[in-house]
């Protein structure tokens, strides 16, 4: 009997420690409602996420953190990250979630749990009117003549290596510095997410044009999470859901995306 009463203690005593230890170990959406913050990484290019003239984080993106924040019932905290860092910081930990324009693609997949998509765009191509008037096809671009600027770690990498596999690449941390490079004469096109290409053709008609009618590529954009949380991903799923039923996230879409209404709020250089 001692040594049956001596099992059985070990046994409680195994069972309780092992569900403290779960209990200890909370998950990411238990630990926003406790902090009361959720934290967001970012990159900034635009429209998705820039810089206001008053130093303040505006755009879609913003938008959709700080909704999905109020819906909550927490506060948002913005945390800019370089691109081609962003999912190592949300795997060190470093934010809760990326809200930043990211494309689901499988080989994200492998490192991140993504939603289901709260927004749609794809990759075009804007030329340099000088550099680039008399190019209107995709082999007048595959050429090593030919130097094409992009956002590093962005999918627009894989994009134009798929199209454009002779042409050079030149990648900058941020997507205004590869629309500049194109805009100072040190590459013929710039690839981007879209409308970026489209409205910066409006902005500068006399030096981008966009030769192409088609995208290059679709894309779907989804919020990334570090694998196992799934309660947060239910969160989110049915947060998109709900949004997209009642047209808040179209309305908000259609405002950065397809106006120039927000130009003027802008801070120069992006």
């Amino acid at each position: 009997m001692k040594r049956i009463f001596a099992v059985l203690l070990t046994a409680f005593t195994l069972l309780f420690s092992v569900n403290h230890a779960f209990a200890a170990e909370k998950g990411t959406l238990e630990q926003i409602k406790e902090r009361g913050t959720l934290r967001v990484g970012l990159s900034t290019f635009v429209p998705w996420a820039m810089r206001d003239k008053q130093g303040e984080l505006i755009g879609f993106e913003v938008d959709v953190a700080k909704r999905v924040a109020k819906d909550a019932g927490v506060k948002v905290e913005f945390i800019p990250t370089a691109w081609d860092g962003i999912i190592p910081a949300l795997l060190a930990g470093k934010f809760d979630v990326i809200i930043g324009g990211m494309s689901i693609t499988p080989q994200r997949n492998l490192s991140v749990l993504f939603t289901t998509p709260y927004s749609h765009s794809g990759i075009q191509l804007a030329a340099s009117k000088e550099l680039a008037g008399d190019k209107l096809t995709i082999a007048d671009y595959n050429k090593r003549s030919v130097t094409l600027a992009v956002r590093r770690g962005a999918v627009t990498v894989q994009t134009a290596k798929k199209y454009f596999p002779k042409a050079k690449l030149r990648q900058f941390d941020d997507e205004s510095q590869a629309f500049q490079e194109v805009l100072n004469g040190n590459a013929q096109a710039v690839l981007a997410s879209t409308p970026k290409p489209e409205q910066m053709a409006l902005q500068y008609k006399d030096k981008l044009f966009i030769p192409f009618k088609e995208r290059l590529s679709q894309g779907s954009e989804g919020f990334a999470i570090r694998q196992g949380d799934f309660n947060l991903l239910n969160f989110f799923n049915n947060w998109i859901l709900l949004r997209t039923q009642d047209g808040w996230l179209q309305e908000r879409y259609d405002y950065w995306f397809t106006t120039v209404d927000w130009q003027s709020q802008v801070a120069e250089g992006q």
